[in-house]
């Protein structure tokens, strides 16, 4: 696949190189066979600009450090999410508390207790990491095609999208049960705004950068 890919940016160069429309190209590329998305992939591989010769675009790249920096955002970002609904469910058990549970307070002042630790250290590391790559972005905006940070992005969007799709699950089966109750729906809530939130952010993030 790497070759056929070389070879299909190969003839793309020597079309430019004659002057030939892009438009042109593409239709010969489409009709030997290659997909439009292949095409317009290959022809993407060099900016539309007015120049003698072909000029290639920036290319996605994969460093040690970019790796390492997203690496620990995302960690960051999974840590600060899981311990916020954690938090926020143990204060919802003490404000409609279950009438079959029995009530351990030891348990749930340690739960409490870890959560908020790993909220004190998780949300101010998420956040400074944050301002570290973007500032990096800012001064270098090619930056924006690490592929560390696509893979990345793309994974917190499908599993956000995961736990969305099991929120509405839950939410549907107890509607159907008729077992809603204040204490159900708060939780449902809060793990659809926690993860809309984050689905919501890193997809505006990717039309950004991508889709305008």
């Amino acid at each position: 696949m790497a070759t056929a890919t070389a070879n299909l940016e190969k003839f793309v160069h020597a079309g430019l190189c004659k002057g030939l429309p892009r438009t042109d190209i593409e239709s010969a590329m489409v009709s030997a066979g290659w997909t439009q998305e292949q095409a317009k992939s290959a022809l993407a591989a060099f900016a539309a600009v007015d120049f003698p010769v072909p000029v290639p675009r920036p290319r996605p790249y994969l460093s040690a450090r970019e790796t390492f920096l997203y690496l620990v955002l995302f960690s960051a970002l999974y840590l600060v999410a899981y311990h916020l609904a954690a938090l926020c469910f143990e204060f919802i058990n003490r404000a409609f508390p279950d009438p079959s549970a029995q009530p351990v307070y030891s348990i749930w002042r340690d739960q409490i207790r870890f959560s908020a630790s790993a909220l004190i250290v998780g949300f101010p590391l998420f956040a400074f990491m944050s301002w570290f790559i973007n500032r990096g972005l800012e001064n270098n905006p090619v930056k924006r095609l690490s592929a560390v940070r696509r893979w990345l992005t793309y994974l917190t969007l499908f599993l956000a999208v995961t736990v969305l799709a099991c929120d509405l699950i839950a939410l549907i089966y107890n509607l159907l049960g008729g077992e809603l109750t204040a204490r159900f729906l708060l939780k449902v809530g809060t793990v659809g705004v926690i993860a809309g939130s984050i689905f919501g952010y890193y997809l505006a993030d990717l039309r950004r950068e991508e889709w305008t």
